[in-house]
């Protein structure tokens, strides 16, 4: 430290290596705290619209579907964290399996970041972890490199090969765009990710400041040699630069998926545990129906206090299932049921995917009206008419095959079932064709307009 007089004062000069230590400080220090309010941010944004999503499907109707524990865990392990069903195409499930990978291993890297940037360090984990920390980052790269090639792979198939179940007029609009977005968002987060690690091993190379060796890594050290040209100053900005950008679209990315399809990701574990374990298709007696059936052929039996139900079947979503309405939520709009629906397939209006679709955007719909007014103010909309025609219903021949392709098990036909109830039992809004079956049934015991008594003689 040196003194040095100027004017009538006396100040002192610190040395340069002491001033530039201070501004390094200084500049981490607020570093710092730009990182804790960009992470504070996203995840308070996140955890609201979670509270938002969880809301819009506790409007549904109580289901106890708790039972058999074992049997939901086994649902979990191999139709959420294995894929079961996705792998009844090989390829396509292979690829699919290298981004759900990439996803969910990959982030454990984002661990570390996250403690970089609240601690002020760089690779906090590389000294604990030693080797196993280069082996760690290699295989990290190899699932990168993986799921650019598999989001490639992708966008491929539904922008230039254009499969029938991607253009089909269900995803016209914002969901088409949507499934592109995600697959270029992933593209974006591996290859910045890459190019972070790639000018860190340069930097490395060079025995850089805070730069320590960690250890070759495979895919980035074959990058690294791009950046011979680049001054240090050059390499540390490179590399800083896709550092924050990696945690910040990272941190977007979470706050797009409760918009998205791709919300999946996240519901497709509890929608399997809660999976209904009956046979798929089993309809369910209304006691409600067995009761007023029984009051009307028995008036004696019904009870002095006996009050008739409020409804039959689900005009809208509070009358359905929460199970139906975690079901739209966690809907991929892959459209594997859409395309194994013999009605969608002969040209009718019905498509299981689109079911879905319009059950989570009534939802939301709903949702927005309850943040607009503090509770739920009528809008003169039902899911059914509004956003479900009864030219859709009437089409399902309830056959299953959209519950059987569902790789997440979801069930559209449970939703088809209950509006198809309401439509029936409450407007009496049935073809002129079913109401001579209702009638038939009613008067002669049987489909068909044949006298009872004559039972014997049907068949002859």
């Amino acid at each position: 430290m040196t003194q040095v007089r100027k004017g009538a004062g006396l100040f002192f000069k610190l040395p340069k290596t002491i001033t530039l230590a201070l501004k390094h400080g200084v500049m981490q220090y607020v570093q710092q705290l730009i990182f804790l309010a960009l992470s504070a941010t996203a995840v308070w944004l996140f955890a609201g619209k979670v509270k938002e999503i969880r809301r819009n499907i506790l409007l549904g109707k109580k289901e106890a579907l708790n039972d058999q524990p074992g049997k939901r865990w086994r649902n979990l392990l191999l139709l959420a964290f294995g894929q079961k069903k996705m792998f009844r195409n090989p390829l396509v499930a292979v690829l699919h399996f290298v981004v759900y990978a990439g996803f969910i291993i990959i982030n454990i890297e984002v661990l570390e970041i996250v403690l970089d940037g609240l601690l002020g360090t760089h690779r906090l984990f590389a000294a604990p972890l030693g080797m196993l920390y280069t082996w760690l980052i290699n295989a990290f790269e190899w699932l990168a490199v993986g799921v650019v090639i598999a989001c490639a792979v992708f966008l491929v198939r539904r922008n230039i090969l254009k499969l029938k179940r991607f253009i089909n007029k269900d995803l016209n609009g914002w969901p088409r765009s949507d499934a592109n977005y995600i697959l270029l968002t992933e593209i974006a987060l591996m290859s910045l990710f890459l190019t972070m690690n790639a000018a860190d091993q340069a930097l490395q190379s060079r025995g850089s400041e805070h730069y320590t060796a960690t250890g070759g890594f495979y895919f980035s050290g074959l990058l690294s040699p791009l950046f011979a040209g680049f001054s240090d100053t050059s390499l540390v900005a490179l590399e800083r630069t896709c550092w924050w950008l990696h945690i910040t679209g990272i941190y977007a990315f979470l706050n797009y998926l409760p918009y998205s399809k791709h919300l999946h990701i996240i519901l497709a574990f509890p929608n399997a545990y809660f999976a209904r374990l009956e046979p798929a298709g089993r309809m369910k007696n209304m006691p409600e129906v067995q009761k007023e059936v029984l009051y009307a052929m028995q008036p004696e039996t019904a009870p002095a206090d006996a009050v008739p139900p409020a409804h039959f079947g689900a005009k809208d979503v509070f009358e359905l299932s929460w199970k139906s309405l975690m079901d739209a939520y966690s809907c991929t709009e892959c459209g594997r049921c859409t395309a194994a629906c013999p009605a969608n397939i002969t040209g009718k209006k019905l498509s299981p995917r689109k079911i879905m679709m319009a059950t989570r955007d009534r939802m939301e719909d709903i949702g927005r009206n309850i943040k607009a007014n503090g509770s739920f103010t009528a809008d003169s909309k039902t899911l059914l008419h509004d956003y479900i025609t009864v030219e859709e219903l009437r089409a399902c021949t309830t056959c299953n095959a959209c519950v059987t392709e569902c790789p997440v098990s979801i069930s559209p036909l449970e939703i088809i079932l209950e509006l198809r109830r309401s439509l029936i039992m409450e407007e009496s809004n049935a073809p002129q064709e079913w109401n001579s079956t209702f009638s038939n049934i009613e008067n002669n015991f049987a489909p068909w307009k044949f006298s009872p008594d004559e039972r014997d003689a049907w068949n002859r």
